[in-house]
Order: structure tokens, then sequence, then C-alpha cells
């Protein structure tokens, strides 16, 4: 065997250098690439699995296998948890419902963006990519919109109408004179900490810790 047949070289002043492979050197490239793809899949495949008891509306145990895909989606919606008030305890001293509200309803619109962002083909052919997507539709639609459909509408409209005519009191004292409060607030808290828990499911699905 000739080193013309694996790589060949061609030196030119004036033109620069050019590179010629030889068959024998197309197919160590190709056995390279090859090799380098099976190394990549065996440590995805690596990657330990998450699992998780995420108690959000039907929502039971889920097990998801971390690769990059499923790693990056988690790491993008759990940013969008932890930057709004919707992982956050909720303090009665502090808070404002309507500003809790505000946070869902924007917590919706951008999981709903991240969701139609996914490669339809990404989910179809991983199971895991389709397994977190179908847990991010199922908090949308189990967890948030049932306690949003309950209790959105007609808190807000009481609220902004005695915001108006209190407007010497503090928000926070003024929602807990709404007649159903203590309901209310109860379901929020559970709510609320549910979300917690999902963002921690979400941090380990990213991060690994």
């Amino acid at each position: 065997m000739k080193w013309s047949d694996v790589i060949q070289f061609r030196a030119s002043l004036v033109e620069g250098i050019d590179i010629q492979i030889g068959g024998i050197g197309l197919i160590i490239l190709v056995g390279l690439c090859v090799a380098s793809v099976y190394l990549w899949r065996k440590h995805l495949r690596g990657w330990s699995a998450s699992e998780f008891e995420v108690n959000l509306g039907r929502i039971g145990k889920v097990k998801i296998r971390r690769n990059n895909e499923v790693a990056c989606i988690a790491h993008r919606a759990w940013t969008e948890l932890q930057t709004r008030k919707a992982s956050l305890p909720f303090d009665e001293n502090y808070d404002v419902i309507s500003e809790v509200y505000d946070s869902w309803y924007s917590l919706f619109k951008e999981f709903r963006e991240l969701i139609k962002s996914i490669p339809a083909d990404h989910i179809a052919t991983d199971k895991d990519t389709e397994k977190l997507v179908n847990l991010m539709v199922a908090v949308l639609n189990d967890g948030l919109r049932p306690h949003l459909t309950k209790w959105q509408a007609k808190f807000r409209r009481w609220f902004n109408y005695q915001i108006e005519k209190r407007k010497e009191d503090c928000p926070q004292d003024i929602q807990k004179d709404f007649p159903q409060y203590n309901d209310l607030v109860k379901e929020l808290i559970e709510l609320n900490s549910k979300l917690q828990e999902y963002s921690n499911f979400l941090r380990k699905v990213a991060h690994n810790h």
C-alpha cells in the first residue's frame, strides 16, 4: 500500500495547499465518523434516568431518561418557572393574588410557545422528548387551567371593583375580604406547591442533580 492511496498532498505556491483523500483514506474517515456517532449515542444512553412523583391533575409517576434534547427543553421550562411567581411560595402578607395569576398566565403562554418550537419529528422519534412534552401539556391543562377557570375571572371582577372603591387600602388587605378567600388561597397554595415540585423535577432532568 502506498501513502498516496491513503492521503495525497498537492502543494502549490500560487494556489495554496490542496488536500486530496485517497480511497483507503476515505474508508478510514467514514469509519471514524461511524465510531464517533456510536460512542456519542452510547454516551447519551448512559445518562441516568430521573424519576419523580409529579402530582398535578391526572399526572402520576413520570420517568424520563436524559439526553441532549430533553435536557435543553427541561432547562428552558425550568428557567421559565424559576423566573416567575409560579414556583415561589405564596405569602399571604405580601403577595397579591392578581399578580400571581398574571405570572401564571405568562407561564402558560411561554410553555405553549416552547412546546410549539419543538420539531414534530423529535417528538415522534424520541420517547423521552415525547414524555416531557406530554408532561408540559398536562401541567397546563390539568394543573393551571382548572384553577384559573374556577377562580380567576370571579376574583378579578370582585378585586378590581374593590380596588377602585377602597383606594386607601393596600391590595393585600383588600384581597383577604374576598368572600371565598380561604378556599381560593388553600387551592392556590396547593397548586403552587405542586409547581415547585414540578420545577424541582425539571431541574433534575436538566442538570442531573
